[in-house]
């Protein structure tokens, strides 16, 4: 299986890239910018977001080039309190402040003299997040989701064992120390970490780079497990593509958010080998995928 290395991997010809950086409810938030290295005039912005606890250098970037490559402006960015950004507390994954960061990258695209209409790209767990903005906010004009996670609270409790495990978790978010009690993300021997001997992110030739910060704030588990993916789907009317497989991580709610919504869909299935984390990085699955969601926003 090959997989794509953005840690030591050059710039792809015909790709430059621009850092920038912009203000979310006066937190700083730092960026980089994907652009076709010879634009004609105006091009097409596309806000580009990853899964959870990740940082602009993982599957966002590698997404955000490649649309770069098909002639696209694709900005990828950290979330408050995560990467290069500002922010405090730091490491708490928090929908409500992850999706007002994504308005702000929306504001802020849509600024640019260099870019026309704005579209969004979600992979796995931002889904819900971009799902809400491209929702609400007039100026992103299309949706385009990649191995959706778009979980409910009766879903996460599923998910993480149970009614009973489910409200301990929350407990302890809510204790006085929550916040500076930050555990490892993920790992392939610490069987404490929140994401335990998982692919892709425990592996350095793949999500395990010197720019991911791997750590998960405990107060992450009141807001990310109370959090409804789902409840977008009844505002949504705009055009929508998913991207996924029968193999991804949470099939059962992608399915219900497609069931949910009256929005015009469009769908690319591949094959029950392809996994969640093939999505992240995989050089056939990331193509296959890119040339959808391009042809989409195209389209």
């Amino acid at each position: 299986m090959a997989t794509i290395n953005l840690q030591n991997k050059p710039v792809q010809k015909g790709v430059a890239t621009e850092p920038v950086s912009f203000d979310s409810k006066g937190v700083t938030l730092k960026g980089t910018l994907y652009k076709p290295d010879t634009p004609e005039g105006r091009i097409p912005g596309v806000i580009v977001t990853g899964a959870w606890t990740t940082v602009k250098e993982q599957m966002p970037g590698t997404y955000a080039r490649e649309l770069a490559a098909r002639g696209f402006a694709a900005l990828a960015f950290d979330f408050t309190g995560w990467g290069e950004s500002a922010g405090t507390p730091r490491y708490v994954e928090d929908p409500v402040t992850k999706t007002a960061d994504i308005n702000a990258a929306a504001a802020y695209m849509a600024g640019r003299e260099d870019i026309k209409e704005l579209y969004g790209l979600g992979i796995c767990a931002s889904s819900g997040y971009m799902a809400e903005v491209v929702a609400d906010n007039e100026q992103l004009g299309k949706l385009a989701l990649v191995a959706p996670w778009l979980h409910d609270a009766p879903m996460a409790e599923g998910i993480y064992g149970g009614a009973e495990a489910v409200a301990g978790m929350i407990a302890a978010s809510e204790a006085d120390d929550a916040a500076e009690t930050v555990l490892l993300g993920a790992s392939a021997t610490d069987a404490n970490s929140v994401m335990y001997q998982a692919p892709y992110y425990t592996e350095e030739d793949r999500g395990l780079i010197a720019a991911y910060d791997n750590k998960f704030s405990v107060a992450s588990w009141k807001p990310w497990l109370t959090y409804d993916a789902q409840a977008s789907a009844d505002r949504l009317t705009k055009p929508v593509l998913m991207v996924g497989s029968p193999s991804i991580a949470l099939l059962a709610g992608a399915e219900a958010y497609e069931a949910r919504t009256n929005a015009p869909l469009e769908k690319l299935w591949l094959g029950e080998d392809v996994t969640q984390f093939d999505f992240y990085d995989r050089v056939d699955v990331v193509k296959a995928a890119s040339d959808a969601v391009a042809d989409f926003l195209n389209a």
